[in-house]
């Protein structure tokens, strides 16, 4: 059995929570597994380890989980826990990627030598910025051939402004294919590591000192004008000697201040840079007490003051991801912001108090329990069945709840439905189950195409969410294209009559009313005006009428489709004394309905949505005439921060069902959007026709 010890740390201070971001395929996950592996936690990239407690043995299965979900692995470097939040790098899962955000106190962004930075990337890292987030970049596959170390880290410099530069160098010889990595020079330590069969850090080669020099003397003015120490430029100036530790210590500090950004050369393959990037995050990244505790309320809105990341203080986590375990039902992830969490404890959780289950942390592909998580630290919580993500976890006597992170709306709908009767009856509890671990999905029942609609943020996303459904929770859906709302009305006033008499002995059904029908503006919903004089329609059959044309509407007379925006007159008819009765009235309203539609030419109405897309100015071009294409009428631009456009158009809901995705393609990645729905409008014939040819009416 293999005995580690548990990584943990002994105050806030010594812990340190680091969230990799970045592009899929950049290399997050390797990156996580080599830190494991260089820090001890595991033997080899993706192992179980004899001695935890796994809950899930299939390695395979593990990296798809990890792809797609916020996991954290916790390692020790000397005394300090070093909490690695990996977050996924798809677009479709953003909502788990700023989960680990908030519940980091820096990002690391991992961009590939080999692709670069894209605009999705550069998205995140404005994100970042935007609420103060300490970043360093590392550059992965720089012994690959084709890697250019000095091209990738000039477009991290234009990507994400000033502030970036590289911390570490790569030393390569020959060129070309046969170019190959023979050590790692860092700019302010100075320090060598050769990995041509040198041991350890050696002098550097002078060739490369030359090489690289500028980048130093760039590096240090950087740090020396970030630096409180006056005194640091003066002595530069005039050529002294600066000591390497009070400038790593002044980089240290820029780097928490959100100043400067260090750039470290990695390559996971051969653990190249991966020992440096260990001793660079305890020195580079800030401890959860010099960060901005999150925003606080009471239970009634009213905000709390002067909270701080202390393990004596009152009890305030967040729960950043849900799952549920096939061993012990759903966990949590859960950063505690103040005061401590134990094991079995009663916690106030969203307008309840519960017990706290087991508390764990995460060691190799398995799990440890721990007694006790203080403030500033990461852990698992089991047992907490109605915890959701974003939830606050405070002290009974003491509610309290933390603003929740930004959830993106989905935007890409699907239509769902149980695969068999057995899958019927689980699917709701199931859907609930989904909803709660993943806020950035919707459900939404059409109640006029009755459909379920589950809406995700892209194709990733909802495959994802389908197969949670169907080997997580045992319910197997089919999906199918979401039907549009179609809407009908009148383009004409016209008149009807329904006759509604049935006089065949006994008790009979007697009923008539005539009624004009004319169209109103989009919206107006169903004006009925009662114009009968003398009686004719007696009053309380009135609005048995009213009744029955509402119930026609609702139905639609010609393809199924709701009437809607008409006023109708109600201005003459028939009663008898023993057989006309509220239902016979309800359905002379009608019939009389549906003999106005008969002698009157209907318009189709169809969906149109506000349409808000922000978009990096470079494909600005590209998505207008995109928009234009899908029948989209612009209505207005502005510049947003960052070479941003914001374009607001008004498109029909037929042409963007798949949008979420085909912006993607359109923006490559840049894009992102929000819709609501404005109005409907006449459906053009063209339309009309290609959609009856389909079978969407």
């Amino acid at each position: 059995m293999v005995d580690r010890a548990v990584p943990r740390a002994d105050g806030p201070r010594d812990i340190r929570n680091v969230a990799l971001v970045g592009p899929t395929g950049a290399g997050k996950t390797s990156l996580v597994e080599a830190l494991l592996l260089a820090a001890g936690e595991i033997r080899r990239p993706g192992s179980v380890e004899e001695g935890t407690t796994v809950s899930d043995h299939d390695e395979v299965e593990v990296r798809q989980r990890r792809s797609v979900h916020l996991t954290v692995n916790p390692i020790m470097v000397g005394d300090v826990k070093v909490n690695l939040l990996d977050t996924p790098g798809y677009a479709d899962f953003v909502g788990a990627m700023r989960a680990g955000l908030r519940g980091a106190d820096a990002a690391l962004f991992v961009i590939s030598a080999l692709d670069g930075v894209d605009g999705r990337t550069r998205m995140l890292w404005e994100e970042c910025a935007a609420v103060g987030m300490p970043r360093a970049v590392a550059v992965t596959r720089i012994d690959h051939p084709r890697a250019d170390f000095d091209a990738v880290v000039a477009r991290c410099q234009e990507a994400f402004g000033p502030g970036v530069h590289p911390a570490y160098v790569p030393a390569t010889r020959g060129s070309g294919d046969h170019r190959t990595l023979v050590g790692l020079w860092g700019l302010v330590s100075e320090r060598y590591h050769d990995y041509s069969g040198g041991e350890g850090p050696v002098s550097a080669p002078d060739w490369l000192r030359e090489q690289a020099g500028p980048l130093r003397e760039t590096l240090i003015e950087e740090v020396i004008t970030e630096s409180e120490d006056e005194s640091l430029m003066e002595r530069y100036m005039e050529g002294g000697e600066l000591d390497p530790d009070l400038l790593i210590n002044d980089l240290k500090e820029a780097v928490a201040a959100g100043g400067f950004h260090p750039v470290l050369a990695l390559s996971t393959t051969h653990g190249v840079g991966v020992s440096e990037l260990l001793r660079e995050l305890p020195l580079s990244c800030p401890d959860p007490t010099r960060r901005p505790f999150p925003p606080v309320t009471r239970p009634d809105g009213r905000p709390v003051e002067g909270l701080t990341c202390d393990p004596d203080g009152p009890l305030v986590a967040q729960v950043l991801s849900t799952s549920t375990d096939p061993y012990v039902g759903r966990v949590s992830l859960v950063r505690v912001f103040s005061g401590t969490l134990r094991p079995d404890t009663d916690v106030h959780l969203h307008g309840n108090d519960e017990r706290t289950g087991a508390l764990s942390v995460p060691l190799g592909s398995g799990v440890r329990p721990v007694g006790e998580v203080i403030a500033g630290d990461l852990c698992l919580v089991a047992k907490l069945p109605e915890a959701r993500t974003g939830d606050t976890l405070s002290a009974p006597e003491r509610p309290l709840r933390v603003s929740p992170w930004r959830f993106p709306d989905p935007t890409l709908p699907v239509a769902i439905r149980a695969a068999s009767a057995g899958d019927e009856d689980k699917l709701s509890q199931a859907v609930a189950r989904l909803l709660a671990e993943d806020p950035s999905l919707r459900l939404r029942v059409n109640e006029e195409t009755h459909q379920m609609v589950l809406w995700s943020l892209g194709e990733a996303h909802l495959d994802a969410s389908l197969d949670r459904l169907e080997h997580r929770y045992g319910v197997r859906v089919e999906t199918e294209d979401v039907l549009v709302p179609l809407r009908e009305t009148f383009t004409v006033p016209c008149q009807g009559e329904g006759r509604n008499v049935k006089q065949s002995g006994g008790h009979g059904e007697y009923g008539v009313c005539r009624i004009r029908v004319e169209p109103l503006e989009s919206g107006a919903g169903l004006e009925f005006v009662d114009r009968i004089t003398g009686g004719v329609v007696p009053r309380q059959y009135v609005s048995s009428v009213e009744k029955g044309v509402r119930a026609q509407m609702a139905e639609g007379v010609a393809d199924g489709h709701p009437l809607v925006d008409l006023r109708v007159t109600l201005y003459d008819g028939r009663a008898h004394s023993v057989d006309s009765s509220d239902m016979a009235f309800q359905k002379a309203g009608r019939l009389a309905l549906r003999d106005a539609a008969a002698s009157s030419e209907l318009s189709v109405l169809e969906p149109v949505d506000t349409v808000t897309v922000e978009v990096d100015d470079a494909h600005l071009g590209a998505v207008l005439s995109d928009l234009a294409a899908r029948r989209g009428r612009v209505v207005g631009t502005e510049t947003a921060p960052g070479g941003q456009v914001v374009v607001r158009a008004e498109v029909p809901e037929l042409e963007i069902l798949r949008y979420a995705v085909e912006l993607r393609s359109v923006a490559h990645g840049t894009g992102v959007f929000t819709l609501d729905y404005l109005r409907h409008e006449p459906l053009p014939a063209q339309v009309s026709h290609r959609l009856a040819a389909s079978g969407h009416q």
